[in-house]
């Protein structure tokens, strides 16, 4: 098959967004209940806030903007995450990022498989958070090999699925036929399995360690644990849960609310009780995991912006004497704010004191004064003039901490449990085989290919 026959990656992760969704909507109804206040909110939001359009519009943000999704996956193995890095090249993701989660209590280091080029993140956004279960950091012997001996037993990708990963590897794509059955196959990974593989004792053991170590080692396959659309304002999102049926979380994750938002916010919905049927039980027993998330994206920050945010997020938390959560969640929300106010909520501000990373692009003034040669010469002044306007990036990526807070908030309050920080990207990278993306150097090189076109089309080649 010639290569122009090919469907390409960018579309067939489109295709799985869209039928990842269709899925777990089924499965999870409230998810869809979700998804509906969530387009109710971000209408309201174009509506009344014309400016906020106008942005998405001009970075090409708006036509992904109802598409947004990200979801989760846990696996228990190195070589179930190797063959998944196999099945996400197939749709052109990519990890990027380590994040190590132990230090917040949850047995799991992480990176995100996503696209990394602007072009291909405007035609589909997906990426999938997914985490290694640590199994080293099982104390107990007896239940550390129970838990290996269970993952070795079983196979979370269908044959077809293989088939067609390497078929995509050899030939390089795949046709029209072939990417429509790779989604429909790819998606039996993510299914939910309402059939326990161990017996209500074991189940009970794995949970006690952590529920996490069970979600992951007690079922057939990892099945998506959420999925999460984009909004444009939580906090009307996390008010508005109660009154469709939703019970939000305590608190809003990462940082305050902002005129000009940063980073990633991200809220949820509490996990559902699920009935499960435990081998040799004939009386179903429950499990908790599914949920759903919301998530708010905002500027991409330099090492310097995640820096000073960092600093002023630790500096928070030690105010607040302790992990948020329902009791302390209104002093919280007062602390993050006053803090956070040493953190600029202005765009040229942030762009002077490279806090966060922007997309240049050409205005009408400045096309039209291309054979002006009076014209400004620098990105400073040609700002300044209104040859040239600038945008922040959108944070593609997540937060550690964030991502910590969802799953324990998820997990309930006894799934707390104390991890030295046992941070080990090289034995991550050797499980993944093959290295992660440096994020920040992602976002550098968007901004970096912006100004080029930008400088381009002012027909200045040399700035």
């Amino acid at each position: 098959m010639a290569a122009q026959d090919f469907v390409s990656p960018d579309r067939i992760r489109a295709q799985f967004s869209a039928a990842m969704s269709l899925m777990y909507k089924e499965e999870v109804p409230l998810y869809g209940t979700l998804l509906a206040l969530v387009g109710e909110t971000n209408r309201q939001v174009l509506a009344e806030r014309p400016e906020v359009a106008h942005t998405l519009r001009q970075t090409g943000e708006l036509e992904r903007l109802d598409q947004e999704r990200h979801g989760a996956i846990r696996v228990g193995t190195a070589e179930e995450l190797a063959t998944l890095a196999r099945l996400f090249a197939v749709m052109g993701m990519q990890p990027v990022g380590y994040y190590d989660l132990s230090s917040a209590g949850v047995p799991v280091h992480s990176t995100a498989f996503r696209a990394v080029h602007e072009a291909s993140l405007r035609i589909s956004p997906f990426r999938v958070f997914t985490s290694l279960l640590r199994l080293e950091l099982i104390d107990d012997t007896a239940l550390r090999e129970l838990a290996q001996g269970l993952l070795a037993q079983r196979q979370i990708f269908t044959p077809a699925a293989l088939a067609l990963i390497e078929r995509c590897e050899r030939d390089g794509g795949l046709g029209a036929a072939d990417a429509e059955r790779f989604v429909q196959e790819a998606l039996h990974t993510f299914r939910w399995h309402p059939e326990a593989t161990v017996t209500a004792a074991q189940y009970r053991q794995l949970h006690d360690q952590h529920r996490l170590i069970a979600d992951v080692v007690a079922f057939k396959g990892p099945h998506i644990n959420h999925l999460t659309p984009r909004t444009l304002d939580i906090d009307a999102i996390q008010a508005g849960m109660p009154a469709k049926g939703i019970a939000p979380k305590a608190v809003v994750e990462g940082p305050p609310a902002r005129r000009h938002p940063i980073l990633l916010r991200q809220t949820s919905f509490k996990a559902l009780q699920e009935r499960v049927a435990f081998v040799g039980d004939s009386d179903r027993g429950s499990h908790t995991a599914r949920f759903g998330e919301i998530e708010q994206r905002g500027a991409a920050l330099t090492r310097q912006g995640r820096q000073l945010y960092d600093r002023l997020l630790d500096a928070t938390r030690a105010a607040l004497g302790g992990v948020p959560a329902e009791a302390n969640a209104e002093r919280y929300r007062t602390l993050l704010a006053e803090t956070f106010a040493a953190f600029p909520d202005d765009l040229k501000q942030m762009r002077e004191e490279h806090l966060a990373y922007f997309r240049y692009f050409p205005t009408e003034r400045g096309l039209a004064a291309r054979s002006d040669p009076d014209r400004p010469l620098t990105w400073g002044a040609l700002i300044a003039a209104g040859h040239v306007q600038v945008e922040p990036l959108v944070y593609e990526d997540f937060l550690p901490v964030s991502a910590a807070g969802i799953f324990q908030s998820n997990l309930g309050d006894d799934a707390q449990a104390e991890y030295d920080s046992n941070a080990n990207r090289e034995a991550f990278e050797a499980a993944l085989q093959m290295p992660m993306l440096d994020e920040l150097a992602l976002y550098a090189q968007s901004q970096y290919r912006s100004m080029q076109a930008c400088a381009a089309a002012l027909e200045l080649p040399n700035l």
